[in-house]
């Protein structure tokens, strides 16, 4: 059961979701996600002593705040010399103008080559530009997700191969359904491989345990020893992406 608190610091008011764990025995970790404020803690933790420490950390959950939303805020132009992520690296673009009726993206020897029509201009040209992006990516998972589960199937899949899907989402890496489709974020390409890695294991083994029980993360952990490691390095990776 989430639940939700606020305190005041300042003129600034900070509103958080704490989720009370069992496992949890003294540590508190507080995440900002997306602008979000969540507290992790221990089951008997008082509301009262949750609150000072909120308070005692108020500086840092906004700064991460401003930060993360400075970010969103930033969008690319797609013009050369610009950097989108793949696999981890930055990779710069070289943008010029084409006759085609669409904008088109290329990769080469680590470069995107991007051809956007002359007449497109403004609000329009980005949007179709990064269109051409995403479906650029899209392509790229795909490709590099699929050759995951092949990987992986078989320590960790289970029944009949279901459907794998690429989806835009914002808020989710992946999602394993109840008759085993499984769903990922063309973001995952963005990221270093063995993040990508970490949410195709974490999928697959949905596959067998449904939820984030110990069971769970002792299957997970069972495969991949540094599972802790890729998942805060993950939550931080997810944070500074431009599209």
């Amino acid at each position: 059961m989430i639940e939700r608190d606020s305190v005041q610091t300042g003129d600034a008011t900070i509103e958080y979701e704490v989720r009370r764990d069992a496992r949890r025995r003294k540590t508190v970790q507080i995440r900002v996600d997306g602008g979000a404020v969540r507290v992790a803690v221990p089951t008997i933790t008082p509301v009262s002593e949750l609150r000072d420490i909120v308070r005692r950390r108020a500086a840092w959950i906004l700064d991460q705040i401003r930060n993360q939303e400075a970010r969103a805020n930033a969008r690319p132009l797609f013009v050369s010399g610009e950097k989108l992520p793949y696999l981890g690296r930055s990779v710069g673009m070289i943008v010029s103008s084409g006759n085609a009726p669409t904008p088109t993206v290329r990769f080469d020897h680590w470069r995107f080559m991007v051809s956007v029509p002359g007449d497109l201009t403004g609000e329009e040209r980005f949007d179709r530009t990064r269109d051409a992006f995403i479906e650029w990516y899209r392509e790229r998972a795909a490709e590099r997700l699929g050759a995951g589960i092949e990987r992986w199937w078989p320590k960790l899949g289970r029944g009949e191969r279901q459907r794998i899907l690429i989806r835009n989402q914002r808020r989710r890496w992946g999602s394993c359904a109840a008759d085993g489709t499984l769903r990922f974020n063309w973001r995952l390409v963005m990221l270093r491989p063995e993040l990508a890695e970490y949410i195709v294991v974490h999928e697959l083994a949905h596959l067998t345990v449904r939820n984030h029980s110990t069971n769970f993360w002792d299957l997970v952990e069972g495969v991949l020893p540094d599972v802790q490691l890729r998942r805060n390095q993950l939550r931080e990776a997810g944070r500074c992406l431009p599209l």
